[in-house]
This record gives structure tokens, sequence and C-alpha cells, in this order.
């Protein structure tokens, strides 16, 4: 037989070791993984040059915008900025405009995403209006349900105890998740209300009003729902250490509770925000540094499942407000991710091994992504391959992604990916997007 692809001289990372080896690559899937002997013909032939080929990058919290916001991102800028990171499946956040929140708006969704990505993209859904419509939103394919606890943004009353408990009854009868924005709104705004009405409008007034307590008595407060109903609970961007350590108390009982950090809560410090201003903005945002060592522990010892960008990309008029309270949240992360990552690879504080579980191995696992994950005979054609030796400074300028600014801007990285293969197919090489909008495929829930 004759296959599609087979790619030579790679130093695969198959089941915790890394091996010199070949794959056959064809019809999107790999075939089969061995030496270069005994791969079949095939249509085409590319020789890898030695470097490292990973399980495909997942990022399990991403906001690709589009739509109401289009100007922000859209698909097709959003997809171009994964594949560039080294991404090859992105699950796209229900923030947006209209709000994901019905089986009839992940529909239209779906349909606009569908002809222009560039990655294997999954969706997460709000709550509903009515939670009895859960069973046609997860019928439709979303991934998760996303409950932000800042302030309400689908149809359930975040500040009611028990119809928090109903919705989560209906996430563990659906089999599925429910992923938290763990910052609690009345902590939240009790604060901002008293900064603001004595004059504050400064980057320490924002820590304030955003203090590790408003994330402590969130992550407490929905513990003790999904105690109650053992659904599946993912917390994002986990930011504290008595956070975290409360996660980690649950998980121990036996709970089926999962959790995320971010890059940039583990490379940024509060005095960094000070120095780079309102850029740095994130919310919840980067903490002081003995936060930022639990969360390094947190990897080492496996409490932390997995790494997220959180990508949220924003116009950079939006990110220079005169106003600490009016800035938009968030930074692009998808294309800076994995530099870091490989960075503190050759800094001695992660492993390869760490890389692929926190952002391949385990994203699969949590999220249900059947052939995702592990470079598997079988699986999915989704790879990412790395130049461990390449250095460069990060430049936000040349971003796939609209928004074109950075916390990291000049940073000094080494190691980088420098090709992205999707369901088999070349994506990105050498930092340029060399396929066709639409390459991507539409994930649904099983």
């Amino acid at each position: 037989m004759t296959v599609d692809l087979v790619l030579t001289r790679a130093k695969a990372y198959l089941e915790n070791e890394i091996v010199d080896c070949s794959l056959a690559i064809d019809d999107g899937r790999i075939l089969k993984i061995g030496k270069e002997s005994i791969m079949p013909k095939a249509t085409s032939k590319k020789d890898l040059g030695n470097l490292l080929v990973l399980p495909g990058l997942i990022d399990a919290h991403v906001h690709l915008r589009d739509e109401g916001k289009a100007y922000k991102e859209d698909f097709c800028s959003g997809t171009a900025a994964a594949a560039a990171g080294g991404f090859t499946t992105v699950l796209d956040m229900p923030n947006n405009d209209p709000v994901t929140m019905s089986a009839e708006t992940l529909r239209g969704r779906m349909a606009i995403a569908e002809s222009t990505i560039l990655v294997n993209v999954g969706f997460y859904s709000e709550f509903p209006n009515c939670l009895s419509e859960m069973k046609k939103i997860v019928e439709e394919g979303a991934i998760a349900f996303k409950l932000y606890m800042t302030e309400q943004v689908g149809g359930l009353d975040i500040d009611d105890d028990a119809a928090l408990l109903k919705a989560f009854e209906a996430v563990k009868k659906l089999r599925i998740l429910a992923a938290v924005h763990a910052e609690d709104k009345k902590c939240l705004n009790r604060a901002m209300d008293e900064l603001k009405r004595v004059g504050r409008n400064d980057i320490d007034a924002y820590l304030e009003a955003h203090s590790e307590n408003v994330e402590v008595q969130a992550v407490k407060r929905i513990l003790g729902i999904a105690k109650t109903t053992s659904a599946h609970v993912h917390f994002c961007h986990v930011s504290t250490e008595k956070g975290l350590r409360a996660i980690c108390e649950e998980k121990k009982s036996g709970a089926l509770i999962t959790c995320e950090t971010t890059p940039h809560n583990l490379c940024l410090s509060a005095d960094d925000l000070r120095k780079i201003g309102t850029l740095a903005i994130t919310m919840p945002p980067v903490r002081a540094k003995p936060e930022i060592t639990a969360l390094w522990n947190g990897i080492k010892n496996g409490c932390i499942d997995i790494l997220a960008s959180d990508h949220a990309p924003h116009a950079l008029e939006e990110k220079k407000t005169k106003t600490v309270w009016n800035v938009k949240v968030g930074i692009p992360g998808l294309e800076t991710t994995l530099p870091l990552m490989l960075t503190e690879v050759k800094r001695g504080r992660l492993s390869i091994a760490d890389i692929v579980r926190l952002t391949s191995e385990k994203p699969a696992e949590i999220f249900n992504l059947e052939g995702k994950g592990r470079l598997k005979e079988g699986n999915a054609a989704d790879l990412t391959v790395v130049d461990l030796r390449k250095k460069c400074k990060i430049d936000a300028s040349k971003f796939q992604s609209k928004a074109k600014y950075s916390p990291f801007d000049g940073w000094q990285i080494e190691g980088k990916p420098v090709k992205t293969f999707v369901n088999g197919q070349l994506i990105m090489e050498d930092g340029e997007i060399v396929s066709q909008p639409g390459s991507g495929k539409i994930i649904r829930s099983r």
C-alpha cells in the first residue's frame, strides 16, 4: 500500500522515552511507527532532521473571539496563532458575542469556524437559561460547560447555590465537566467598590481587589457543591497557594476534581506586573513570588493537571485605558506558551515528560479527546515538531494573532516549535502558516 506521508529521522516522544524512528501517516492518522526500513511506500516523504516530535499540544483554555468580537481575533487568526505555537487542538471559551449558551448559538459558531480554522477546535458552552437544554447542547457537540463566578455570563444565577447544585447534577448526569473561573463575585465587587470610592486607580488597587482570598473563597464554595454532586469540576487558571491546597486536599479524597494553571502565572510576578503595567493585566492576576513557588510545586507533585494559555486577545487600545478598572483583562498566550516552557526545560525546572503530560496527555484524558494526546498507531496524526536548540527573542509584532503585544515581548527563549502537523497535514513551518483555512476539524463531544 502507499500512504500519504512518511516522516523520517524523527526523535519521537513515545511512552515516556524519546525514540529514533519514522512515522507513516495515512488518512489523517498514524499508521505505523518504527524504523525507516519498515515504512510503507509514501506519496510524500519528509526528513525531520532528528528534531523532537511531541504529541500535538492541546490548549484547553482559549478565547478565539470572532462573531461580534472578530476585531480582537477571529477563528483564522486565532488558530493560526495556535499552529504557530505548536498547538494542534484548542478548546474555545463561550463568553462570546453572542454568548455560546444554546444548541443554536453553538451550531452557529461551529458553522462559522468550520471553513476558517487551521487546527482542531472544540467548544465550551455557558450554562443555558433552562438546565433542561443542556442535553441538546451536549448532543450538538459541546465539550464542556463553563462557569464564570465574577459575573453572570450565561443563564445560571451564580449567586444561588441551589441553582449551582442543580447545574452540577446535570453535568454529572450528562457525563461531561464544568470548568470554573473561581473568583468570588461578592468579595471582588465589595473590594472594588471601596477602592474606587477612595479614588484608587493603580495596579496595586487591582491586585488588592483580586486578592488571594477572592480566589480561595470561590474555590472552597465550588468544592462544597462538587462534593455533594460528584460532578467533574475543572478549576481554570489556579493562581494561589491556598486555592491549590484546597483543591489538592479534595483530590486526595477521591473527588473528580482537576485544575490548570497558566504560563503567565508561573513566569510573571506581581512585581513584573507593576513594571509592565496594564498590558499584563489578567484575571486572576499574576501573584507574589511565594504563590508562584506554590504553583511550581503543584506541577512537580502532580496536583496541577494541565497547563493552559488562557489566550485572551484584545485590541491594543483596550489594554491601555486611563483607568485600571476599564482595562480588558487577558493576554495572547498561544504563541508564547511552548517556547516559555521549553526554556524552563533548559533551566531544569521542567522535563519534556512534564510538558507532554501537562499539554497533551492530561488534556486529552480530562476532556475525553479520543485519539489525541499520545503518539500511537491509530491515533490522530497531530504532531508538534520542536527544535530544542533554537534561540531567539519573543517578538509580539510577528504574532499570527491579531493581538500583537505580550508581557513576554523581548524575552530570550531557547526551544521553539518549528513544524505543526494537524491530522497529518503540515500547517506551520518555521513560523509561517503553509496550509489553507479550513484545514482543521471541529471536535464534538462523544
